[in-house]
């Protein structure tokens, strides 16, 4: 099937390595172009590189937190491609640990990057995205079940996909389409991390996969082609969903 995706130019956030760049990947391989942000240059460069080069990608470096980085993101992709046609928002998750030991200054700093950032973002998208664009959320399936362990996360990604939601009633009349996508135990740098705070993290894995209907963790390429399916012209009926991309982790409807 052809997605529709050559010569569009998209712009994912954070997007460096992990899941972002997993989708980066599928959407140049498609014949897209892609801006990718992240907070560190060297990373970025070498994402780059691997996706072909700057006929292909572009790197900057920026932080969803920053009130200015969205509009100076966004602009310079439209400047250096010449158009844009939607935007992949994620953002590094939150610091760990139970709701009860989280401080209020942890709550502040992860709103403002996880939450407040990524409604930034999609809202100066809105401002410059034609019919046919499309803003898409990188979430969790902690927005339909908690992760232990993770009570800042589980606290703010809900309400995130409520604001898509809502952004999806908004938009729907100008014919921009607004999702989220849902991972779960996608074998990714950050999800070993968490692993690695079990006592034992084999165990922790073993046990993990062992509750996954599938029996594994996701691949981030497995990711990366729901991303690039959502993002593209061939979803064009698709808006005001979330997508979990688990392996059939997820318990609820």
């Amino acid at each position: 099937m052809d997605l529709g995706l050559q010569d569009k130019v998209y712009v994912l956030t954070g997007a460096s390595r992990g899941l972002g760049l997993a989708a980066a990947r599928e959407l140049v391989t498609d014949g897209a172009r892609v801006v990718l942000t992240g907070r560190q240059q060297d990373r970025l460069d070498a994402a780059v590189a691997a996706l072909g080069g700057p006929d292909h990608a572009l790197g900057l470096v920026a932080d969803n937190a920053d009130p200015a980085g969205a509009e100076r993101v966004l602009s310079t992709a439209t400047a250096h491609f010449g158009r844009l046609d939607g935007v992949l928002i994620s953002v590094g998750g939150p610091a760990t640990g139970p709701v009860l030991k989280a401080a209020d200054e942890d709550w502040r700093a992860a709103f403002e990057s996880v939450f407040l950032g990524a409604v930034r973002f999609a809202r100066t998208a809105a401002g410059l995205l034609a019919e046919g664009g499309v803003i898409a959320f990188v979430l969790s399936s902690s927005v339909r079940e908690p992760i232990p362990g993770l009570g800042i996360s589980n606290g703010l990604r809900p309400g995130l996909a409520m604001a898509a939601k809502s952004l999806a009633n908004e938009l729907g009349p100008r014919g921009i389409r607004v999702l989220g996508l849902l991972p779960s135990r996608i074998d990714t740098d950050r999800v070993r991390e968490l692993d690695s705070l079990s006592p034992d993290p084999v165990a922790a894995r073993a046990a993990a996969s062992a509750a996954i209907p599938l029996g594994r963790y996701g691949a981030p390429e497995e990711f990366g082609r729901v991303a690039a399916f959502a993002l593209s012209p061939a979803a064009s009926y698709l808006t005001g969903l979330m997508i979990p991309v688990d392996g059939g982790a997820l318990h609820a409807l």
